[in-house]
């Protein structure tokens, strides 16, 4: 599954995993979402209702670049950082890198300077 996140007037492509939590996101699309700061390593944003933790793994790490959702609080979360273990934290996708190295690395560049800014403004759509 693959969707884009629209920042700033530019789109990213993510790839979602096949897990029933990612599903339940992607089946929530288009969602705008304002995304703020969270420990100096993340954005986040509360969701409602809550994703489904069927199937879920009991924690994981993040790197940058990750979306993930935080199953204890209800959040999505972007990760500008990488970050360790964390019991509740369920992976969702990661930033897309279809494209050649060098530009993704540079996308991805791009966008985690966007995540580790102020407060940033979204929207997730689907993508075919």
């Amino acid at each position: 599954m693959n969707i884009s996140v629209t920042a700033n007037g530019k789109a990213y492509r993510f790839t979602l995993l096949d897990n029933p939590t990612a599903k339940d996101f992607y089946a929530r699309l288009p969602l705008k979402l304002t995304l703020k700061a969270y420990a100096n390593t993340e954005k986040i944003a509360m969701l409602e209702p809550k994703l489904t933790k069927a199937q879920a793994p009991k924690g994981t790490s993040a790197k940058r670049g990750d979306i993930t959702y935080y199953a204890p609080w209800g959040n999505l979360a972007l990760f500008y950082r990488d970050f360790g273990y964390a019991d509740g934290l369920i992976p969702l996708g990661t930033l897309s890198n279809e494209t050649s190295n060098e530009m993704s690395k540079a996308m991805s560049d791009e966008f985690v300077e966007l995540l580790s800014g102020k407060d940033l403004e979204v929207v997730f759509d689907k993508l075919p």
